[in-house]
Order: structure tokens, then C-alpha cells, then sequence
């Protein structure tokens, strides 16, 4: 027997920094090993369709719905089996039955293999429910089947699921609910060992969910000599000694959520904590002067969001000299609140709007309350242009506490900001599949 995994893209066009897709990697350590493993990754090559295939598994979240479809109706005019998972299936199962045979919702650990068995006889249900609570232990990952893709050396590894916060934009908490899990460390450890980088980023929601258990990973972390980054909330810094665990440990840079300078939109997202224990600068300024440096993540569209609070944040980012800054328009998506609130409100565009040939990257799929569509989709690119060009990216390249502190440090800043600035100029407007090849087969 033969199974296709299939890592579906958010856009037509191929990308050059493409790292491992670790949910990929952990669907086919999964699989049975008596089952043949193929795998295309839809973001860097060519699906050869016509390949034999017996069953096909893609992978898909809502900026990549549309394209998932697409693929599966082409699998499902040659008679080839479709499954479907991820976030966005797991969401939204009836949607992705209209397009597969089979949906795994949540997370595959214990349903991938029911699935596989009972396909091979002939058993197959339509929808594979999981609880997104099962204990983390014995996952033994294999990566060797993507030994022939180009990717970036930069490993993606998991130590933990699950998020203690509820933020109204995300759906981390309706996915996983209260379960706050991790793998056991020596596995990790084991994991990391067998790699062959040093280069780390850390998949897990929040490394801070789990405050006892990160400081003991970040323990084991120090005698293997490595550099990681990975996603953080704010409130660590109030924290010395995890602070300088990341430190020794090898931490080079944290993507922080910051969201907003404006108190009544951090309120209103549900993430008013953000400046509960101090100024943005200050935790900043912790960051930095333990040499880790920050990515910061903005959002803007909030009923409390006017033009000025997108400068505002232009300004903060500007003058904290972060690393890295995402300034996104505010995005509903499945599964998360504030779609269910604007969608109650009637102020959603074209829902769905993942499944709208029209939609372009950067376009604001839903109403603002107090300024425009174009004014919230021009203002955040034009936030992006500012903030990546030369002159403001030497400014922020002299943060000698952090993006100066080493060589490692000095040219991941270089790459990386090279990179983001290349993608702001040509990502912005771009369909997130081919608008012609319509759902339909």
C-alpha cells in the first residue's frame, strides 16, 4: 500500500525559504511501517498527480483551503482517495467533505493509524475525531524521506501544545481547550541530537504555558550547544531566572506577540495582560539585554483601531529597533471568536472569504468600524514598507545589546530582514491559489 502526504501552499508561486513541515514529519512517523510513504511538498515542487498512488493526506490551514481543494478534486478525478486534515478541517469538516472522503480532526497521534487500518479494509469513516488531549510520549520522528527537499537548515521541533491564554483572533485555545501538554525531555533531547543542525525553532504556541517543565528543557538544552528561537508571550520577562535559562540555552530570538499600543484593543482582543506587569519598553529592554533578539507581531482592525494606532505601532517597533515586525490586519478565521462575533454582526466579505477566487494576501476580510478597508489593508503594507527599508533597517541593526552580540546573532538579523524585505514587495495582492482552477470537478 502507498499513501501520498501532500503540505498544501498559500500561493501560486514556489518560495525559496521553506522550512521542514514538522506536522508532515510527525503524520508520516505515524504511519504503519509495512505502508510506503510519498510525499510532495506543494510550497517549493510540482505534484505529479498521475503518480500511483492508493490514498492521498493533505494537510491544510484556512490561507490554504482553497489551494488543499484543489489539489483533492484533482486526486478525486483520477479516482485516487482524498484525506483531509489540520486546523482548518478540524474546523470545518463538512466544508472539507465536500472536496475528500475522510476528515482527521485534531490531532493524528491515535487517528491517523485507525484511519490506515480501516481503509485497508475497506472501512473508511468519514470524519476521525480526536480529543487533542493524549500524553506526548514515544513520538519517534523520522525526517529521512525528506532528505532530497531543499529547505532552510533551520529545524522545526515540538516540546509542548496547547496555549493558557484565550486571545479572541486565535483558535489555539478552541483546538486544544485547557490541555497544556509535553513530550517527555529526553526524547526531545534524543531528538535534537539526531538532527543534523544546530539551527532551532521551537513550534509550540506559547513556551511559556508550562513555566516548571520549559525550565527544565531549557536545562537539558545547555550541554547541546544549540541556537533556537520559538514563539513567547510578554510576561516571561518578569521572570530572571527563565530569562536566563533561554540565555545560556541558546535562545537568539522569541517571536512576541505585542499586538497593539492601543489598551482598549489589547482589552478588547482579550489580551489586556500584555501590559499588566509593565511598559512594552521595559520588557523589551529585558529581552535585550539578555542578547535574545524580538519578532514582534502586530494586529490592526480592532473597533477601537483608528489610522493612528497603525502608526503608533510603526513608531514602537521602530524606536524598540525589534529584529523582525509582522503588521497583519486583523484576520477572522474558523475557530477563533472575533469570526464568530463579525460573522453574528454581519460584517464578514465574501464569506467564506478562503474560498473566494478574489481574495489577494493583505486584503482585511471583513468590515472595519473606524476606517475603511483600503485604509486597514494599504495602511498595514505600507507599515511593512517602512519598517523593511535600508535606512530603517540599519537603524534597527545597531541594537548592540542583542541583534550586535555576536556574529550568529548579526547574520541571522541580515538574512532574515533581506528575506521579509524581498516577501513585503511581492507577496502583498497575490491570490492564495490559482483563481482560475475553479472547486468544482
Amino acid at each position: 500500500m502507498k499513501v501520498t502526504l501532500i503540505k498544501s501552499s498559500m500561493s501560486p508561486h514556489k518560495v525559496r525559504d521553506a522550512m521542514e513541515p514538522l506536522e508532515i514529519v510527525m503524520l508520516a512517523s505515524y504511519t504503519p511501517s509495512d505502508i510506503e510513504v510519498n510525499f510532495y511538498d506543494d510550497r517549493i515542487e510540482q505534484i505529479n498527480f498521475d503518480a500511483p498512488t492508493d490514498l492521498v493526506a493533505i494537510t491544510t490551514l484556512t490561507f490554504t483551503a482553497r489551494r488543499s481543494y484543489q489539489i483533492a478534486l484533482e486526486y478525486k478525478k483520477r479516482g485516487v482517495p482524498v484525506v483531509m486534515g489540520g486546523y482548518h478541517a478540524t474546523f470545518l469538516p463538512e466544508e472539507a467533505l465536500q472536496f475528500c472522503d475522510s476528515v482527521v480532526a485534531g490531532d493524528a497521534e491515535k487517528t491517523w493509524p485507525e484511519l490506515l487500518r480501516d481503509f485497508k479494509n475497506g472501512k473508511m469513516k468519514k470524519l476521525y475525531t480526536a480529543k487533542n488531549d493524549y500524553p506526548l510520549d514515544n513520538i519517534v520522528l523520522d525526517r529521512s524521506f525528506m532528505a532530497d527537499k531543499k529547505y532552510t537548515p533551520i529545524k522545526l521541533i515540538q516540546f509542548g501544545r496547547g496555549c493558557r491564554f484565550n486571545c479572541d483572533f486565535c483558535s489555539i485555545k478552541t483546538f486544544y481547550g485547557n490541555y497544556l501538554g509535553q513530550r517527555p525531555i529526553d526524547d526531545v533531547v534524543k531528538e535534537i541530537e539526531s538532527l543534523n543542525s544546530r539551527h532551532l525553532f521551537i513550534v509550540d504556541d506559547n513556551l511559556f504555558s508550562y513555566k516548571d517543565k520549559l525550565k527544565e528543557f531549557l536545562r537539558a538544552l545547555i550541554p547541546l550547544n544549540v541556537y533556537w528561537s520559538s514563539q513567547i508571550s510578554i510576561d516571561v520577562t518578569r521572570d530572571k531566572e527563565l530569562m536566563a535559562l533561554m540565555r545560556d540555552s541558546g535562545c537568539v530570538s522569541v517571536v512576541v506577540g505585542i499586538e497593539s499600543l492601543n489598551q482598549k484593543s489589547l482589552n478588547e482582543m482579550k489580551k489586556g495582560w500584555n501590559t499588566r506587569h509593565g511598559s512594552y519598553f521595559e520588557a523589551m529592554k529585558v529581552f535585550n539585554d539578555h542578547g535574545i533578539m524580538i519578532y514582534g507581531t502586530f494586529v490592526h482592525g480592532f473597533d477601537n483601531d483608528t489610522p493612528d494606532t497603525l502608526k503608533l505601532n510603526l513608531e514602537f517597533a521602530l524606536r524598540s529597533k525589534l529584529f523582525l515586525a509582522n503588521f497583519n490586519p486583523l484576520i477572522p478565521t474558523p475557530g477563533a471568536g472575533i469570526y464568530d462575533r463579525l460573522k453574528k454582526e454581519g460584517r464578514l466579505i465574501n464569506d467564506p472569504w478562503w474560498l473566494d477566487p478574489h481574495y489577494r494576501w493583505g486584503d482585511p476580510p471583513f468590515i472595519p468600524k473606524n476606517m475603511t478597508v483600503d485604509e486597514l489593508r494599504d495602511g498595514c503594507q505600507q507599515m511593512r514598507i517602512e519598517f523593511s527599508s535600508i535606512s530603517n533597517i540599519l537603524s534597527r541593526l545597531s541594537n548592540y545589546d542583542s541583534t550586535m552580540s555576536s556574529r550568529y546573532h548579526l547574520l541571522g538579523f541580515l538574512l532574515t530582514n533581506y528575506i521579509y524585505r524581498y516577501e513585503v514587495r511581492v507577496k502583498h495582492g497575490t491570490p492564495l491559489s490559482d483563481p482560475e482552477i475553479p472547486l468544482t470537478l
